[in-house]
């Protein structure tokens, strides 16, 4: 008989000896010729099977370039003031001699002296013991000493970025100077930044005030109406070139924002010529502008003059970001210590300088943003979007 006790005679008399008939949802079940099945399988999700190994490499999602500081000439601090010549001999005396005649009266310049103190700017960071050591256990960073001082190195160079970026309504107080304060003056900006604060606009010794007749201290500025916003133009980007021309400066670098750029691209675009396209990369100190033809789709010079973007260029809300035209020769970083890395903690022997067992980093920098001749240098702001 099919399927009897102790006899096999066909495949489906086997199956149901092995599979059993209805044995439920989870076992084999046999219904005329169909083999029906309910499965569990093992897959990447299963709890407890699987997990991701992240590695050792940490890539960052973050635009920490600092183009500005990395622009500025870098020299020693061998001083702590300087003099400047602030207006030119008495013209009336004339010079001119007649036959015979008398010499002309004495004349002669006017001085004054500048004066500061070097600046310190520092970041730490820190780490447990247990922290660095599982960092080479497990899935761990590996040397996390490494990592936080390769991270921390490009945070203490992006910070001196941006204080060297500042507003020029904000006093530098602690941080060093910044370019928007030094290509600054009392008399354009009186009726947008300087008339709210004036104390904010002293720099070094000097006490700027707005309308004073010191002008040796005021930069070229070109400003909106009453700092209304206004669309740029070709006229405004060569009319700065001329009074920078005029009062003895020669612009090495044009530093502005990602957006600024991109206007001046667009303002060049229609004056394209492909007759001779020449492909430009312009670099300041090792810093590498954007790839673009002369007058072309992408600006990478104009008059010569490299322009060179920075994220941290200051931008007033609903504006574009201002453009600084620079003469290197007379602006600089003054250095009293480069950038210096310290470290202690259990790792160099030394728990009991930070009072606990971990490790300690600092990176710090000496120095400040000196100016020498403040009319060799322009800025252009309240540009409309």
């Amino acid at each position: 008989m099919s399927g009897s006790k102790g006899y096999i005679r066909t495949i489906e008399d086997m199956e149901r000896l092995y599979y059993g008939a209805g044995a439920g949802a989870n076992a084999w079940a046999y219904s005329g010729t169909d083999l029906l099945k309910a499965d569990s399988p093992l897959v990447s999700s299963t709890t407890g099977t699987y997990q991701a190994i992240f590695g050792r490499k940490v890539w960052s999602q973050l635009n920490q370039e600092f183009n500005a500081f990395s622009i500025l000439p870098k020299k020693p601090w061998e001083k702590s003031g300087w003099r400047v010549v602030t207006a030119k001999p008495d013209a009336t005396k004339g010079g001119g001699l007649p036959e015979n005649g008398t010499l002309p009266e004495t004349t002669k310049p006017t001085f004054a002296e500048v004066s500061t103190k070097p600046k310190t700017v520092a970041h730490t960071f820190d780490l447990s013991e247990t922290a660095m050591f599982l960092a080479d256990k497990d899935d761990g960073l590996g040397d996390a000493r490494a990592v936080m001082k390769m991270e921390m190195a490009k945070h203490h160079a992006e910070q001196i970025n941006v204080m060297l970026l500042e507003d020029v309504d904000t006093p530098a107080a602690n941080d060093f100077e910044s370019l928007d304060r030094c290509l600054s003056s009392s008399f354009v900006e009186t009726a947008t930044d300087f008339v709210t604060a004036a104390a904010d606009h002293n720099q070094y010794n000097i006490t700027r005030s707005a309308g004073s007749s010191q002008s040796w201290y005021d930069a070229n500025v070109d400003a909106g109406a009453a700092g209304a916003a206004r669309a740029l133009s070709l006229n405004v980007i060569d009319g700065m070139f001329r009074s920078v021309w005029e009062k003895g400066g020669q612009p090495k670098v044009i530093l502005t924002g990602y957006d600024t750029l991109e206007k001046v691209q667009q303002l060049l675009q229609p004056q394209q010529r492909f007759t001779e396209m020449k492909r430009v990369v312009p670099g300041v100190n090792g810093v590498k502008g954007v790839p673009g033809m002369e007058a072309g789709f992408v600006v990478a010079t104009y008059n010569g003059v490299p322009l060179i973007p920075s994220k941290d260029v200051h931008a007033d809300t609903g504006e574009l970001s201002r453009m600084y035209f620079i003469d290197s020769d007379y602006i600089y970083f003054c250095t009293a210590k480069p950038t210096l890395y310290h470290e202690s903690g259990i790792e160099t022997g030394d728990p009991f300088g930070i009072n606990r067992l971990g490790q300690m980093g600092m990176f710090h920098t000496m120095g400040d943003l000196w100016q020498l001749f403040y009319r060799a240098h322009g800025k252009v702001r309240d540009i409309a979007a």
